[in-house]
């Protein structure tokens, strides 16, 4: 499989219903190519006769054997390239924007499970970072913002969702905190679509040239920006702003306020979990061929085992590997307010000195940046923590008492 060039990354795929099943179609490829390595290492293993606890090989078979795993290899890709031969004249006649319903959540499930695979790869189905406004790509030309939005505002508000999802979600319960902010604080708002597989220092660094780009085209002198978080979200914007300050963006002076919605600033156990798999699969030669379909999950998700946010947290590392990667604290920005609220599935608080339940996915503690060590706590003043009981992670992008918790904060807020 040949890794797609920059310029094949950077290009924007348009939806079509044809692009979707030639995505689909190296999507299976890819993925039988893998099982068919999976087996052939377990072959191996079992062939050997190691001892339970022995050494395991991830070499390939020989002689007839590994004859048989490289034809059915050889095989699979060349239907691959069959199928994308096919597929690919017919994509400029098919494309166009998809409202398929439904599609939405699907592609961004994919990107957030293997969309470091899928871009890679230069698989359709890739998620290519963008600005949107009223449901649609918002071009970051000064005419072209001002055609969509003929009355821009002096401030902006920036939405940026979490793990496997889209822009879509923000939408939720008949409620969207970015458009009701827009009104209450007399703002414009814009959503933010990216490929949440991608390590998160990928992602910031590429959003803050965006938001340079949009306040160099903005229509109108800006007078602030407010960047709100779900989840990964919240990384992500935390991982732009340190690539803003250290590029020495003017966006980042603009910054009025940060918003962060049950992002994990200290990981999330679920992924921890992940690896605890791997590593549990990993010690029997019986059981480590298993040990690669765990290691499909993205690189984004990888991040979220201690809440990465910068490239130096993992390059150089085996990302699966028992040292993971570093872990250190990325300080807020100096002098902009910034809010952290958890979930909590408690109905009420606990006793005293205690945390509450988490969200379902994000423990109270790493939405609120705690941490038993000072040196890595991220410093949310007391009185800019809030926690939203009964309250899960999901329901946070639409619970009204999330909504005016942030809305106080905000409208306080100069």
């Amino acid at each position: 499989m040949v890794p797609a060039g920059p310029d094949d990354r950077k290009r924007a795929v348009k939806a079509s219903p044809l692009s979707d099943l030639r995505g689909v179609s190296r999507l299976v490829i890819d993925l039988t190519v893998l099982v068919t390595e999976v087996v052939e290492t377990m072959h191996h293993n079992v062939a050997r006769r190691p001892g339970v606890l022995g050494r395991a090989t991830h070499e390939p078979t020989r002689g007839l054997t590994g004859l048989v795993y490289r034809s059915v290899r050889g095989v699979t890709r060349l239907v691959g390239g069959s199928i994308d031969a096919v597929l690919a004249p017919l994509l400029p006649l098919l494309s166009g924007d998809s409202h398929r319903p439904g599609r939405d959540a699907v592609i961004g499930a994919l990107n957030g499970v293997v969309g470091d695979h899928l871009e890679a790869s230069g698989n359709p189905l890739r998620i290519t970072m963008q600005l949107r406004a009223g449901g649609a790509p918002l071009p970051l030309a000064r005419d072209e913002i001002a055609k969509r939005l003929p009355r821009p505002r002096q401030r902006v508000i920036v939405m940026v969702h979490g793990l496997c999802l889209t822009e879509a979600t923000w939408n939720r319960q008949s409620h969207d905190h970015g458009q009701s902010l827009a009104q209450d604080l007399r703002a414009d708002v814009v959503y933010l679509r990216y490929n949440s597989g991608r390590h998160v220092s990928t992602n910031g660094t590429e959003l803050a040239a965006l938001l340079a780009r949009l306040v160099d085209t903005w229509p109108v002198p800006l007078s602030g920006l407010v960047l709100v978080g779900h989840s990964m979200g919240g990384l992500v914007i935390r991982s732009a702003c340190a690539a803003g300050e250290a590029a020495g963006h003017d966006w980042v002076r603009q910054l009025r306020a940060l918003v962060f919605l049950g992002t994990p600033h200290h990981g999330a156990p679920l992924e921890r979990g992940g690896h605890g798999v791997d590593r549990l699969f990993g010690a029997s030669p019986y059981t480590a061929a298993f040990a690669r379909l765990g290691q499909i999950r993205s690189a984004g998700i990888t991040d979220l085992r201690h809440g990465s946010v910068q490239d130096h947290d993992w390059q150089g590392r085996d990302r699966f590997g028992h040292a993971g990667y570093l872990r250190h604290v990325q300080p807020l920005p100096r002098g902009v307010p910034a809010f952290a609220i958890a979930g909590s599935l408690s109905a009420r608080p606990p006793d005293r000195g205690r945390l509450p339940r988490g969200d379902g996915l994000v423990p109270v503690g790493s939405a609120l940046g705690r941490h038993a060590d000072p040196g890595m706590r991220v410093r949310f003043p007391l009185s800019r923590q809030w926690i939203a009981y009964g309250t899960g992670h999901l329901d946070l992008l639409g619970s009204k008492a999330v909504y005016e918790q942030m809305k106080r904060w905000l409208m306080a807020e100069p």
